[in-house]
């Protein structure tokens, strides 16, 4: 039997894809529909919900968003532009069946959906950012397109909280073990923490002449439009001021350290970043959250910071075909929006 691709609405038919999603051990939650919407809106792109049937079971789903300006198509998952994690394919209904049969589904819906997409794009670039949960790229690469491996780095959230202090890198223990707990507070923020979160990520771009387009208020929007829990701000304060946050995503396994954990403005006698990390991680322990993904492990300068909670290395893709340049166009238009 093949596999069906069906395009969902995310106004009217949200109900029924976040129940797929929510079946999805590789997704998070952008994947949602009312995240979706959201993230079409703000990169003027048009949302298209993709889910693969093999009959009435479902065996995946891909949300792709159409860029059009004039003669330029492109078909990106995520947006262009939207600053959010992992997108791209994600798969149902396939890790109890045998290999073949898995490989032979894999295949199936995958090529359905860039079909669908050449189709009814006709996209003359596309890229796709894969998250670590989704490893079989060999059908993009049969349909021509050209894959890189990408890296980020993941805690494994196990055993008591000592035990995952005690991986810990000894300064990383030390800052956490000896900071005076009545010399700050750290703990989930509102949405007004959220725009000061973003500010402070769109400060420091700022100051070293690098591009960020993020807006605090999309960042709320979402904070405020997908279920509570799904965006968490955590907030460092010391006598009642804010100086740096995480905002942390979370999904039934996963905690995505997404934005923030900017070094702060001023001095202080407490290593905020190291607590930050710690409390999201110990919260996500409490919670039995399976790992915190750092998300990126490809700068090595923030490398450094990052291999102190001592994670392991996870790879993950960025697919593309398409016209050389039109990725710049894209830009270049996202930047005068």
């Amino acid at each position: 039997m093949s596999i069906e691709i069906r395009q969902f609405d995310p106004r009217t038919d949200a109900d029924e894809w976040n129940r797929y999603v929510e079946r999805s051990d590789g997704t998070n939650p952008f994947f949602r529909a009312e995240a979706l919407a959201l993230q079409g809106e703000e990169t003027d792109t048009t949302p298209h919900l993709l889910a693969g049937f093999k009959g009435q079971e479902p065996v995946g789903v891909f949300p792709v968003f159409e860029y059009a300006k004039g003669p330029i198509t492109g078909a990106f998952s995520p947006a262009p532009h939207s600053w959010t994690s992992y997108l791209g394919p994600a798969l149902l209904n396939v890790e109890k069946l045998k290999r073949r049969k898995a490989d032979r589904r894999i295949k199936r819906f995958l090529e359905g959906c860039l079909e669908w997409i050449e189709e009814t794009i006709s996209p003359l670039y596309s890229k796709f950012v894969t998250g670590a949960a989704f490893d079989d790229i060999r059908p993009f690469r049969w349909n021509e397109y050209d894959v890189v491996p990408g890296h980020t780095y993941v805690v494994d959230l196990e055993g008591s909280e000592e035990e995952l202090l005690k991986r810990f890198s000894s300064d990383a223990r030390s800052n956490v073990r000896n900071a005076d707990d009545d010399a700050y507070v750290i703990e989930e923020g509102d949405g007004d923490d959220v725009e000061r979160i973003v500010e402070k990520v769109r400060q420091r771009y700022e100051s070293q002449d690098q591009p960020f387009r993020l807006r605090p208020g999309f960042a709320r929007s979402l904070y405020e439009t997908l279920p509570e829990g799904a965006i968490r701000p955590y907030a460092c304060r010391v006598d009642g001021e804010f100086l740096g946050g995480i905002l942390v995503v979370e999904s039934d396994r996963t905690r995505y350290r997404w934005q923030g954990g900017v070094k702060p403005d001023v001095d202080v006698d407490i290593a905020i970043n190291d607590l930050l990390d710690w409390h999201v991680m110990r919260d996500g322990l409490c919670e039995g959250i399976d790992e915190y993904d750092l998300v990126g492990a490809g700068v090595p300068s923030i490398n450094r910071y990052k291999a102190k909670f001592n994670p392991r290395l996870e790879t993950h893709y960025e697919i593309t075909r398409g016209a050389f340049g039109i990725d710049l166009l894209v830009d270049q238009y996202q930047k005068h929006r």
